[in-house]
């Protein structure tokens, strides 16, 4: 008898993951501070060079893999329910129960603002000197670098779809809210990011056929401007972000979903501070504007929406006096609880076998307004035997100074903070406020001394929202908010960390740091 062989099924409903539909979502991400994606290698130019494409060296890459993760983390801190996680990015590394990710993140090609050099040096905290062997180079593309975003969420008949849109929604508020920064030393001023709408589109594959037709004609495109397209703006006509709610739900209405915004669990303290420079500032950038002039030149840097550099204020720079004052503060109170407070809250020194953990201290670039960057000031050594000037030893510097008008902004957060970090923090404040911690060089001769105007102190703890304002007015501080609570996270927060010899700052005296 002939053998009728039977056709082989190369699909099987039963055995498919039934996608039932795929939401897909555009949008164009745009650096608002330099960023480095770094490729892993190191070049005889530059220590820690970009991450290109491979067939266009000019254009910069963000790879799905490093915002998967970064969106994933910040998911992972505003929500107290781990069930969001898993619905949107699938079980954790080394879960062998946990399933495959319904998220698909794409790879992004971008569009270059320039690239800019910037150094970098690990401060010796003892000194407030640069670290012997410890200068380098790093490549960062420009502020107004763009990336076109793609990402594709699966629901599938069987899942809690809601749970994972009302996740998604939540995720990609970090991308408006300043809450997710990308790529190397986010947490130092780089990398800060923003989206200012959103385009999204709903397939439902399963109940309508034009949708299933438009996927299997045109789903890899990009997203045209049609009536099934949503557009959803994430600022307002200024330029600001909505709030964290209003944005999920404006998503979530887009994305076909009727589920509610889910509550920011996360818990933050976050500094707002508006200081005039006194003095002048000097930062040494690798070559200011050009690569003529003055032997050192104050560091600028392109911001998103200008032409031309503007001075800044590093993150990088204020994070290094911020530790530094810190350390000595702690020393003063208790020696042997110092280095490990510190390494908690700014992260630990890479010294020996160290496992490595991120600062919780997240500190932001800013621009030094109204600043006189056009002033060239020649210097000369003295040789401190004879009292004349060391043959060669003239040059020349183009710092900041101040004016009258110069501001600049400080943004500071903690996450997850203690109560003692919070007073340490209002210790540090109040020595930028007062001019005693001055930053960038050449701190000896006068240079890096701020003024504080005003602040804004904000407590995201349990669901509930402290804040406090502070500003100076004929000399003298005015506070809004609870001063008895801001009094007891700088004393009997910080009681437990004195040597038993020694006396908490007494309440009312917010003021006085204690000093070696």
């Amino acid at each position: 008898m002939k053998q009728i062989h039977q056709p082989t099924l190369f699909w099987d409903r039963a055995r498919s993951r039934k996608i039932n539909a795929r939401v897909v979502v555009e949008g164009d991400l745009i650096l608002l501070t330099p960023a480095h994606f770094g490729n892993g290698d190191g070049s005889d130019e530059t220590d820690l060079p970009l991450l290109a494409d491979e067939v266009d060296p000019t254009r910069p890459l963000l790879t799905g893999a490093s915002l998967a993760g970064a969106l994933r983390a910040y998911l992972r801190r505003v929500s107290a329910d781990p069930a969001l996680e898993i619905a949107l990015f699938g079980g954790a590394h080394g879960d062998d129960e946990g399933e495959q990710s319904p998220l698909i993140v794409d790879d992004a090609l971008g569009q270059a603002a320039g690239i800019e050099l910037r150094d970098g040096v690990k401060l010796d905290p003892a000194t407030r000197t640069a670290a012997e062997g410890a200068l380098f180079n790093i490549e960062t593309w420009a502020a107004g670098t763009t990336f076109p975003l793609r990402l594709e969420l699966l629901l599938v008949e069987g899942k809690d779809n809601e749970v994972a849109l009302q996740a998604l929604a939540a995720a990609l508020t970090g991308l408006t809210n300043d809450g997710i920064t990308l790529g190397m030393r986010k947490r130092r001023g780089y990398g800060q990011v923003r989206v200012m709408q959103w385009r999204v589109r709903r397939f439902n594959l399963a109940e309508n056929v034009d949708d299933l037709l438009d996927w299997l004609q045109k789903g890899n495109d990009r997203l045209d401007d049609n009536n099934k397209v949503h557009t959803v703006a994430m600022v307002d006509s200024s330029g600001k972000p909505l709030p964290d709610d209003e944005l999920m739900s404006v998503l979530l209405k887009a994305f076909g979903s009727s589920a509610p915004p889910i509550p920011n669990k996360e818990s933050v303290f976050i500094v707002t501070a508006e200081f005039g420079l006194e003095s002048s500032l000097l930062i040494r950038g690798s070559t200011g504007r050009d690569d003529l002039g003055p032997d050192m030149v104050h560091l600028h840097s392109k911001r998103n929406g200008k032409q031309e550099p503007a001075p800044i204020l590093s993150g990088t720079s204020l994070a290094g006096a911020l530790r530094a004052r810190a350390t000595r503060i702690l020393n003063t109170l208790q020696r042997d609880k110092a280095e490990r407070i510190i390494a908690d809250m700014f992260g630990p020194e890479m010294k020996g076998r160290v496992t490595p953990k991120a600062s919780r201290v997240v500190v932001e670039e800013c621009e030094i307004v109204n600043a006189a960057t056009d002033l060239v000031q020649n210097r000369i050594r003295i040789d401190r035997f004879t009292g004349g000037v060391v043959e060669g030893a003239l040059f020349s510097e183009q710092p900041a100074f101040g004016k009258q008008d110069t501001r600049l902004t400080i943004r500071l957060r903690l996450l997850d903070p203690k109560d003692h970090e919070i007073g340490l923090l209002l210790l540090l404040l109040k020595d930028l406020w007062t001019g005693d911690l001055p930053l960038g060089g050449e701190i000896s001769v006068g240079r890096g001394r701020l003024a504080g105007k005003s602040a804004e102190l904000r407590l995201q703890r349990d669901g509930g929202e402290q804040v406090w304002r502070i500003s100076a007015e004929n000399g003298a501080l005015r506070v809004e908010g609870d001063r008895q609570q801001l009094e007891s996270f700088v004393s009997e927060r910080l009681r437990g960390y004195f040597a038993p010899s020694q006396t908490p700052p007494q309440a009312g005296d917010v003021n006085a740091t204690v000093r070696e």
